[in-house]
């Protein structure tokens, strides 16, 4: 399967190694300005690789810039994510979001605030999309 190297907007970064991902993502940081208290992240996610349900005290903006994705919140159906979309997450929702099966994934996450991590989206939840 191709890289997505060659076709990404910003550098992908380093791989992100801890317990609130699945498979191969990374991250690279785009501004971590604290005045602005608004960090940016371009968030590179392999085919199948995702991040544990999690909340965010402030909300969270996805703008996807490459490959296919999902998004999910709790209790409601996955959407179906492309290069252009938009995704605005009001304060406190739980949710995860990372790459389809046979695609990668590449959004920028402006995340203020903190992040609260929870249980991790299984396979067998995955599968099911």
């Amino acid at each position: 399967m191709a890289s997505i190297e060659n076709n990404a907007l910003f550098p992908i970064g380093e791989p992100i190694e801890n317990e609130y991902f699945f498979g191969t993502a990374y991250l690279g940081m785009l501004l971590t300005d604290s005045a602005l208290n608004a960090p940016i992240g371009n968030v590179t996610f392999e085919p199948g690789a995702r991040n544990n349900w999690h909340t965010h005290e402030a909300g969270q903006i996805l703008l996807v810039t490459a490959g296919e994705g999902w998004y999910q919140e709790e209790g409601k159906p996955g959407q179906l994510l492309k290069a252009g979309d938009v995704v605005n997450i009001p304060a406190d929702v739980k949710h995860w979001h990372g790459a389809v099966k046979d695609s990668w994934f590449v959004h920028l996450a402006l995340t203020p605030g903190e992040t609260t991590w929870l249980k991790p989206v299984t396979e067998e939840y995955y599968q099911q999309l």
